[in-house]
């Protein structure tokens, strides 16, 4: 059955300062939380860009974050589920698109997680590098997350430049008319020079626009969704998966 596509979708869209900045770790951690909490919960990534041959899997090329989203979900899913548009190079979604001679379909990845949303209480949905990487001619991945009318999250690396890349990412969410309803920050690396000051900077300007932080994760060697998940504030977590419509921001 899929969902009436007027229907608001129920969950999050989980964006980052840049690409390789932990979004799958957070997307699996909150997917793991909603699970314990007894949501039936499933992860969604629209675009994903970058395949590779899994060990075990005879023939079978595959995303590793949608492989991530998919284990993490509640939900017995599919890759095609998690991931409808998965293209193999590693580069920005559109440039692999070309390179596979295909476009990214907008409205097919609309009726996809509509599609899903008919199956779970709550979607988690990764997009794909920055918030702003284009998906086509004229279209990119901060109109998709326009398109779901999710709140968002913004998972920012904390590494150098990170108090700049967040601020701009934020106030390109809000310009889109998007609520961001939290973000969190994710050790990018094993020792981040003036680490606490950063942060600092990070919760004083995100406070002063009422933007809650999520939780501050660690450096960690393994970082399984129970282990990232352990770190998270609860009552931020139940703030943003609160079933409320979307809101945009004022």
């Amino acid at each position: 059955m899929t969902q009436n596509p007027n229907t608001p979708l129920q969950g999050c869209f989980v964006t980052g300062t840049d690409t390789d900045v932990g979004k799958t770790c957070i997307s699996a951690a909150l997917l793991h939380t909603l699970a314990q909490a007894g949501w039936r919960s499933a992860g969604f990534k629209p675009v994903a860009a970058g395949t590779s041959l899994i060990d075990g899997i005879d023939g079978q090329w595959v995303n590793d974050d949608v492989r991530a989203l998919r284990d993490a979900s509640s939900l017995a899913l599919t890759d095609d589920e998690v991931g409808p548009c998965q293209l193999d190079a590693a580069c920005a979604p559109h440039i692999a698109a070309a390179l596979q001679g295909q476009t990214i379909d907008r409205a097919a990845l609309l009726r996809a997680a509509h599609a899903l949303a008919a199956r779970a209480d709550r979607l988690v949905v990764e997009g794909a590098g920055g918030f702003c990487v284009p998906l086509g001619d004229g279209w990119d991945s901060a109109d998709l997350a326009g398109d779901f009318r999710l709140p968002v999250l913004l998972v920012v690396g904390l590494r150098l430049g990170c108090i700049n890349h967040a601020l701009l990412t934020a106030e390109a969410v809000r310009a889109r008319g998007l609520r961001l309803a939290g973000w969190v920050g994710n050790s990018a690396t094993t020792a981040m020079p003036w680490l606490d000051e950063n942060i600092a900077t990070l919760q004083q300007r995100f406070q002063a626009q009422d933007i809650p932080c999520l939780g501050i994760i660690p450096w960690l060697a393994k970082p399984s969704p129970a282990a990232v998940a352990a770190h998270f504030d609860p009552a931020v977590f139940t703030a943003i998966f609160s079933p409320l419509t979307f809101q945009a921001s004022t």
